[in-house]
């Protein structure tokens, strides 16, 4: 799915969790990490809160209007963001977000897939991994930090940068798997909580732990969001052990929170 500048808006289920007055419109913006975490639980928390999310897709950096940072920055509102960690980081620094209200969610490793149907590679060890680039016709990878770390660090790790120089390319905006299943490139490195959902795309496993590179996603209230216990309370939500389960099912680690805020 193309990030675009459109709102997804989850349907409202009913139901009451909130200990707070009167349930609220709360406006998400995130990033593909801990995009299909969210859309696991959204439902679930919306019966339970009352609250209705409104989800807006975006990379967590980079220039393209969709960025977070490019939107926040624009004026465009919002309430939560949920992002790469060390991008909030920037966004914390610059006075976007609330003080004290960032939570750490999840940590997303790296993986790849071929397009389905297609034979299997082995990229179990770094030697595998090695011989299945360079025999690789064409390679993907996204704009993201994982892309980033393979196009900066895992090919020289390897010693093939230059060897897969001019067939591997980076993706952008699109989801690397959704190009790899319509045929585009013969393998391709995402997180793997991205890679997992996208049909017609063959999940082959995750970089070897020698070689992996882990992305941290954590998200913060905005500091103009005018729904502030709301937003914290759906953040919560998210970094709380009920909800670590589903987390894991999209590919990534869950970090369940201990923030003295959030209800035990």
């Amino acid at each position: 799915m193309k990030y675009q500048n459109w709102f997804v808006p989850v349907l409202l289920l009913g139901g009451s969790y909130s200990s707070f007055v009167g349930a609220q419109e709360i406006t998400v913006m995130i990033s593909g990490g801990f995009s299909a975490a969210l859309d696991q639980l959204a439902p679930m928390y919306q019966q339970k809160s009352g609250d209705t999310l409104r989800i807006i897709h975006g990379p967590s950096m980079g220039q393209s209007p969709e960025a977070i940072p490019h939107r926040l920055e624009s004026g465009q509102a919002a309430d939560v963001v949920i992002m790469v960690g060390y991008a909030l980081d920037k966004l914390q620094q610059a006075g976007k977000m609330t003080p004290g209200s960032r939570i750490e969610l999840a940590d997303s490793r790296i993986g790849a897939v071929v397009r389905s149907g297609t034979s299997v590679p082995d990229i179990s060890t770094p030697s595998a991994l090695k011989k299945t680039l360079l025999e690789a016709k064409s390679i993907a990878y996204s704009d993201s930090a994982s892309g980033q770390y393979v196009q900066s660090e895992l090919f020289n790790k390897l010693g093939i940068a230059d060897e897969v120089h001019q067939k591997a390319k980076m993706v952008e905006k699109t989801p690397v798997a959704s190009v790899v299943a319509q045929g585009k490139y013969e393998i391709g490195f995402q997180q793997v909580s991205e890679l997992l959902p996208v049909k017609g795309a063959k999940f082959i496993g995750p970089v070897p732990d020698s070689l992996q590179y882990v992305t941290r996603f954590a998200g913060a209230v905005v500091a103009k969001s005018s729904h502030q216990q709301h937003a914290r309370q759906l953040l919560c939500y998210l970094a709380s052990a009920q909800a670590k389960a589903d987390v894991e099912k999209t590919g990534l680690d869950a970090l369940t929170s201990t923030v003295a805020d959030c209800p035990a």
